[in-house]
């Protein structure tokens, strides 16, 4: 017969064992099963920046509004404060945190600054200056409790060594040396963006993602959601997921149409447009979507 002491040491070998298998299951399980984004449902995302992220939250397309359905097509639900300004530096970006962000209390704040601060030359920000404003960004966000994600400044024109993208490569450097500092997550899109291009390079593809140097198009603006989505803590998957939903997106990509037309045609466009009591425009993007469509329907799909 086993005595009372024999009884709780069984007892007590049998806990340890249990305890022992749950944690190596755990540690057996894929990183995906139990981490989840940094970023959670129902949280509220500020984007400070100059035009790029500006026009980044204007269409559906824009690297703001990517980042905003991506989420959501992951069951992340985010309130989005557009906070960028065109021809915005790192002072400017500055003066105005309080009222455009801090003010508004979300609970995360993506920080994109450096184009302007390099590109404007003589009217841009030296970089010890720059540094000392973005330390106070950082600083005030902090204080206020608005946890922050550093974007690196993207490119400025082409090639890579130009003089715009050499001076700008030191403000990136401390971007990524504060980030570490203060153990704020970073989302490097300078080098996902000459990761791009390198790869579009080797396949052949002539395929550019900015419009103008340093403005994004479509592409880069995806370029720029997955890597800010990447730093938010999705997973590949995650991002897939996101893409997918991109490419469903029925006004993701805005085009232009540049048509020249003589008096008498304009003419003719504006009576038929009022017969259909209609604006111009309108009855020029209807017409052109149903072209488009014939054309579309007539060659296989673009791969993904």
């Amino acid at each position: 017969m086993l005595s009372h002491s024999s009884i709780a040491e069984s007892k007590q070998c049998r806990l340890k064992r249990r305890l022992l298998a749950s944690i190596l299951f755990c540690f057996s399980l894929p990183l995906a099963a139990w981490s989840a984004p940094l970023v959670q449902s129902g949280q509220s995302v500020a984007f400070l920046g100059d035009s790029i992220t500006q026009f980044g939250a204007v269409s559906p397309g824009g690297y703001v509004r990517l980042i905003e359905s991506g989420a959501a097509a992951n069951g992340v639900i985010l309130t989005v404060i557009p906070a960028g300004v065109s021809g915005n530096k790192s002072n400017q970006m500055l003066e105005r945190l309080e009222r455009d962000v801090l003010s508004k209390k979300p609970e995360w704040m993506t920080l994109s600054c450096g184009v302007n601060d390099v590109w404007h030359g003589d009217k841009g920000i030296p970089l010890e200056v720059y540094k000392k404003n973005i330390t106070d960004i950082l600083d005030r966000c902090a204080q206020g409790g608005v946890k922050v994600i550093i974007l690196t400044a993207t490119q400025i024109g082409l090639p890579l060594d130009n003089p715009n993208n050499q001076k700008l490569s030191g403000y990136n450097a401390f971007l990524k040396e504060i980030a570490r500092e203060r153990q704020l997550p970073v989302a490097d899109l300078n080098e996902a963006m000459a990761s791009e291009q390198a790869a579009n390079t080797a396949a052949g593809l002539k395929r550019s993602l900015i419009t103008d140097g340093v403005h994004m198009n479509h592409h880069g603006n995806a370029m720029m959601a997955a890597g800010v989505l990447r730093a938010f803590g999705f997973d590949d998957s995650q991002i897939a997921t996101a893409r997918k939903k991109w490419r469903s997106l029925p006004d993701a990509v805005p085009v232009t149409a540049n048509l020249k037309l003589s008096f008498p045609d304009m003419e003719a466009l504006e009576a038929a447009a009022a017969s259909r009591k209609q604006p111009v425009e309108t009855l020029i993007g209807e017409q052109f979507r149903n072209a488009l469509k014939s054309i579309l329907s007539e060659r296989p799909a673009p791969k993904p």
